[in-house]
């Protein structure tokens, strides 16, 4: 898929998650919902270069980011989801955070 195909792909699951949304925070909340709904944890990300699994999301406490929950050598740490370096094989549903960091830089 080119970038010009992959940015319509985004706009329509972006679409999906916002259709009856009112404002910027009903917006914010039906993406958060979707990824919680389909983006499957755990997976393994990075953080700062080392290894850590991402073993849920949490919506923050305000704003409109995305906190990954992130353990490693048994402690857990909530990292803001553009600090994370995408692995492969990425989660199924991965889409959905491409489609939140869209909506962030376009759509506020």
């Amino acid at each position: 898929m080119d970038k010009d195909q992959k940015r319509k792909h985004l706009l329509r699951l972006i679409e999906e998650a916002t259709v009856d949304c009112y404002d910027e925070h009903e917006q914010h909340s039906g993406l958060l919902t979707m990824i919680a709904d389909r983006v499957v944890c755990p997976f393994h990300a990075k953080v700062i270069g080392e290894d850590v699994k991402v073993i849920e999301f949490e919506w923050p406490k305000s704003g409109y980011g995305l906190l990954a929950v992130c353990e490693r050598n048994g402690k857990k740490y909530e990292i803001d989801v553009n600090s994370l370096e995408w692995i492969e094989p990425y989660p199924e549903g991965f889409e959905w955070i491409e489609a939140h960091k869209l909506w962030r830089k376009e759509f506020l």
